[in-house]
């Protein structure tokens, strides 16, 4: 739900100009930064040291899972299918341009993360502290709302619809609500999986920011300088909602 309420102000935009683009996409790729280490590496270490690792085993763990989670989202570029014959590509625009599929890479990649962060809220209410799980369900869901709107706003750029741009970011964020179920229903195993789970999601996020998002913003036209503003704003942005709700 929050992750559609983020993607709610991309049905009001207009056709976003080159400059705006080049912004909104430095956004997004700002969000997802800070995303990836306040929102997923730090809770993933600390679940870890929770979990009986010391300070050197709980980073070596989720050092392997950051670049496992890399190495997977590179390889998964390299197994998918044109965008065309997935029927994904905007109408009008050839889906097998470079930026279209570095937009659904990054897509993918916010998609994954909700995984992990969903099955931390079920672990918490599954444990059976209800405030432990009502905190972390609030501050997971306020982190969303940015993160609606990163997908959205990237996917404008790319020539989608303001309607069919907020529609696939909100259902980037159902995948939530399922690993929340899997999380309740499974405490002990599930708990288990989150270091490795969020590690994971991180390194594929970081991976896709740094390999395609920054490249494509900066390649634009005018690119760099909107594209280093805009990712300023967006890590600012989201560093400050983790580091005081999260």
């Amino acid at each position: 739900m929050a992750t559609g309420l983020g993607a709610l102000p991309v049905l009001f935009m207009r056709r976003p100009s080159d400059q705006q683009q080049n912004l909104l996409l430095g956004f997004a790729a700002g969000v997802m930064l800070a995303a990836s280490f306040f929102s997923l590496i730090l809770p993933a270490i600390e679940v870890a040291r929770e979990q009986g690792a010391g300070q050197a085993g709980a980073s070596i763990t989720v050092a392997a899972a950051v670049l496992l989670g890399a190495f997977v989202i590179a390889k998964l570029n390299d197994w998918v299918p044109p965008l065309d014959k997935l029927g994904l590509g905007p109408p009008g625009i050839a889906a097998a341009t470079a930026s279209v599929r570095r937009i659904w890479l990054f897509v993918a990649a916010v998609t994954l993360h909700n995984f992990p962060e969903g099955m931390a809220v079920g672990v918490s209410f599954g444990g059976g502290d209800f405030e432990a799980g009502r905190v972390t369900a609030f501050g997971i869901g306020l982190q969303n709302i940015p993160e609606g709107l990163a997908v959205g706003v990237a996917l404008s750029t790319i020539g989608y619809s303001r309607t069919r741009a907020a529609l696939i970011a909100a259902a980037s964020g159902l995948v939530e609500p399922v690993a929340g179920l899997i999380g309740v229903s499974i405490v002990t195993v599930a708990q288990a999986f989150l270091p490795w789970g969020l590690g994971l999601a991180a390194g594929a996020m970081i991976y896709v920011v740094a390999s395609d998002i920054i490249p494509d913003a900066h390649a634009r036209i005018n690119g760099g300088g909107r594209a280093s503003t805009g990712l300023m704003i967006g890590l600012a942005a989201m560093m400050f909602l983790d580091t005081t709700f999260g």
